[in-house]
């Protein structure tokens, strides 16, 4: 199979050759794996039982997907990736607001998915083989999955989508197995030596909600693109491939994340995730516990770094994608180490997902403004400026940067840093909202209502690039 070539440009016709069906798989094929399940340990550990779990973990999710799945449509109509899409709104070069959030989610999430599943593979081969279960060990299974990642990553999203469509099958099962293996020790009671973690029941669910259901969706908000842009809105209408999408985040997110609380509550684990995991794990369970740990690590932790390559490529027009992925693969394995050697798991997590969360939705917000004001009609050519080095074009405004989306989206999300709670970090808003983490939904209406405000006339679009720009902007001249 040959190297992906494909950056952020547009992708032609010809090659958008996947199907709705096909953005199904990815999205189940890629969650089912131990980055996602260890989300489902959160409420446990914040001192919630199974079903207030379940219910935080449900409904965050819904809410979730309601705010994400609509991103998937606009690749559909760009045939590049959201970040670049995105410049329809802030400009060819405000763009880079996109690319840098996309690039700090799917950091995290590659760091998070290979730190847990190296560390679940280490604990499983101590009790298989006798293998010491130190630093080392660790450091030589994050090195393992890390590599296997990156040549998924480096081959590109048709080598990801095969993985995708047997991890599909292949990891339901295994999860299938494990409902098993763990009954006889569950439990629906919260883990022992836990309490609310925020002190009372509803500022901990709404945590829960937020930290373990809400960011799965959420973690999704500029990767949805990246497959999106390889199906052809000639032979797939937008309604199927938003049905897909809904329903590949709903059961990709659930299923993961639902065992993940089962198997935490079995464990009884509290502080810790992977340690209690494997120790509870029947002796004939550890090979397929060790399968899972592999290949879901490498299935999730692929798609996110061939992300994180594609947003750098945008960040730095001159790397080839792959160039890029290599340069992301190393940085994320560097979080790797520095997360598993000197942060706690739980305060780690939880104040990732709660930051970027603030930062990321505003952006999402006026992504979609702008989506249902073009309705779907974008220049995708004049989208590609800044990839060609070039100005001008319809989304030029001022020397490449819509300098109202930016404000708007600075505003969101300071806002939403604001009014975040985390266990490292909290914000001088939640002395007005009774402690309670109002960050998702402060920072998307702060980020949409200026937004709104700053541009009551409608963005330019690909089919009025006239009527909406000066003459001017419409000339594009190689940069000197």
């Amino acid at each position: 199979m040959p190297i992906e070539q494909r950056g952020v440009d547009t992708i032609p016709e010809e090659e958008r050759t996947s199907s709705p069906k096909d953005l199904l798989s990815i999205l189940l094929g890629s969650n089912l794996c131990l980055g996602v399940i260890v989300f489902g340990w959160l409420p446990p550990s914040f001192g919630l039982g199974l079903w207030p779990s379940v219910t935080s973990i449900v409904v965050g999710t819904l809410v979730g997907i309601a705010f994400t799945a609509p991103l998937a449509l606009v690749s559909l109509r760009t045939a590049t990736n959201l970040s670049t899409s995105s410049g329809a709104q802030f400009g060819v070069r405000g763009r880079l607001v996109g690319s840098v959030v996309g690039l700090l989610l799917a950091l995290g999430y590659t760091a998070l998915t290979l730190w847990i599943g190296g560390d679940v593979m280490a604990g499983t081969l101590a009790r298989l083989v006798g293998l010491p279960e130190n630093g080392l060990t660790r450091a030589l299974m994050y090195g393992v999955l890390a590599v296997a990642t990156v040549v998924g990553a480096v081959f590109g999203y048709r080598l990801l989508l095969r993985m995708s469509k047997v991890l599909s099958i292949g990891m339901v099962v295994l999860l299938a197995v494990g409902v098993v293996a763990y009954s006889p020790d569950f439990t629906t009671a919260a883990p022992p030596d836990t309490s609310y973690l925020l002190g009372s029941f509803w500022p901990t669910w709404l945590l829960a909600a937020v930290a373990a259901g809400l960011s799965g969706p959420v973690a999704f908000i500029t990767l949805l693109g990246d497959y999106t842009r390889y199906i052809s809105p000639r032979r797939h209408s937008p309604r199927k491939v938003f049905r897909s999408t809904c329903l590949g985040l709903l059961v990709g997110l659930l299923v993961p994340q639902l065992f993940g609380t089962y198997t935490a509550l079995a464990a009884r684990a509290g502080a810790e995730y992977a340690g209690p995991l494997v120790n509870a794990a029947p002796f004939w369970y550890l090979v397929p516990l060790l399968v899972a740990a592999a290949a879901g690590s490498v299935g999730n932790a692929g798609l996110m770094l061939y992300s994180m390559g594609l947003d750098l490529d945008a960040i730095v027009p001159k790397a080839t994608r792959a160039k890029a992925t290599l340069v992301a693969a190393g940085v994320a394995t560097a979080f790797v180490f520095v997360g598993s050697f000197e942060w706690d798991v739980q305060s780690a997590m939880t104040s990732f997902v709660l930051l970027l969360t603030a930062i990321g939705t505003p952006w999402a917000v006026i992504t979609l403004i702008g989506y249902v004001r073009c309705r779907g009609a974008y220049d995708a050519d004049s989208l590609q400026v800044f990839n060609r080095r070039a100005r001008g074009g319809v989304y030029w405004y001022s020397g490449g940067w819509n300098l109202r989306a930016t404000a708007s989206w600075a505003a969101g999300a300071a806002v939403g840093l604001a009014a975040v709670s985390t266990p490292l970090y909290e914000g001088p808003l939640l002395a007005l909202t009774g402690g309670v983490d109002c960050s998702f939904i402060l920072s998307g209406l702060v980020g949409g209502a200026v937004y709104a405000a700053l541009t009551v006339r409608p963005q330019a679009s690909a089919a009025e690039p006239v009527a909406a720009e000066p003459a001017e902007r419409m000339a594009v001249a190689v940069e000197q």
